[in-house]
């Protein structure tokens, strides 16, 4: 309806669209190991995000001052037009909703007051972390538009497949050859752990594929 009639509630959408916007939310894939996983880990990471322009500041302007309001929709961001009988709210064609255009565009961001900057975040994994699991770095993300607040980082955790073990839950499994002999007559074998060696008895008459 705001589209069709103007916005109500005394206007207030008219500026609205060329006001602060909050950046995107980004995604970065880390790979740990099963051990890593077991007892936590602490990774510096590193990744590409959109910042302020160090060149401009980020007003966009080469000179800083090249700000002047969109004589189109009079510094709204938006512009009106008659359709019959109904009247369409659009985004102002000429500055994209801001408001503003610059007369001297930045030639590192091109007049947006945002370029794409290398970062470098510390990030900790929680021991018991699960294949798939998202971690949240809030504020890491794009720079929003305007100056808007930034949206946030999302690591997203992948457990690289073990050699010797295979997880399940909390659980670890893990398949170990037994001679005929032990296997008849029982024993004792040693059989490997996350952390070092383990002893298992073996009871006379154990049947291939049982578990302990």
């Amino acid at each position: 309806f705001e589209q069709f009639f103007g916005g109500g509630g005394g206007g207030g959408g008219g500026g609205g669209g060329g006001g602060p916007q909050r950046g995107n939310d980004l995604r970065y894939g880390m790979e740990i190991t099963l051990e890593d996983a077991a007892h936590g880990v602490e990774r510096e990471i590193e990744y590409e995000r959109s910042a302020s322009c160090k060149t401009c500041s980020g007003s966009g302007s080469a000179s800083g001052g090249g700000k002047k309001g969109c004589r189109t929709c009079g510094g709204v961001g938006q512009v009106i037009s008659s359709r019959g009988f109904f009247q369409i709210q659009q985004t102002c064609p000429d500055c994209n909703g801001s408001g503003e255009m610059i007369s001297d565009p930045c030639r590192v961001c091109s007049g947006t007051g945002r370029s794409k900057e290398r970062t470098k975040v510390r990030v900790k994994v929680p021991a018991g972390i699960e294949d798939g699991s998202r971690l949240r770095s809030t504020g890491n993300g794009d720079l929003g538009v305007k100056n808007g607040p930034p949206g946030d980082l999302y690591i997203v955790i992948q457990v690289k497949a073990h050699e010797i073990f295979e997880r399940e839950g909390d659980d670890l499994h893990c398949d170990m050859p037994l001679s005929f002999a032990t296997a008849a007559l029982g024993g004792e074998i040693t059989v490997p752990t996350m952390e070092a060696k383990a002893a298992v008895k073996i009871p006379a008459g154990t049947q291939n594929g049982t578990t302990f």
